[in-house]
């Protein structure tokens, strides 16, 4: 298996894992968080941060979502899924770039 396929094996099975693997947040939640899409509040303030704003994330922001009911166990599986799907979006965004720029009409 040539190098990039195995990086791409390897990032699927921790995608896959992270989202449907067994864990303490719900696999919905975990993928919705995974996605950055549909959760509810103050789940949806504190993910969004953490995938796009990471610096502005907040102890506020966990108590929030603590009070809501959500355990530190399920908070910590729900970051990570959000951090994941946001640095895979990147990813992915910048293998389209960078084929573009490389295979495009321009680059001929």
């Amino acid at each position: 298996m040539a190098a990039e396929d195995t990086k791409r094996w390897l990032h699927q099975r921790l995608v896959d894992r992270i989202r449907q693997g067994p864990g303490q947040a719900p696999a919905e939640q975990r993928r919705a968080a995974f996605d950055n899409a549909e959760l509810p509040e103050p789940l949806r303030a504190l993910l969004d941060k953490v995938a796009t704003r990471s610096a502005q994330v907040s102890d506020a922001d966990f108590a929030a979502a603590t009070q809501a009911g959500y355990t530190d166990d399920q908070l910590f599986e729900l970051v990570i899924c959000a951090a994941v799907g946001e640095s895979s979006r990147q990813y992915e965004a910048g293998l389209a770039a960078l084929a573009e720029a490389t295979d495009g009409p321009e680059a001929r």
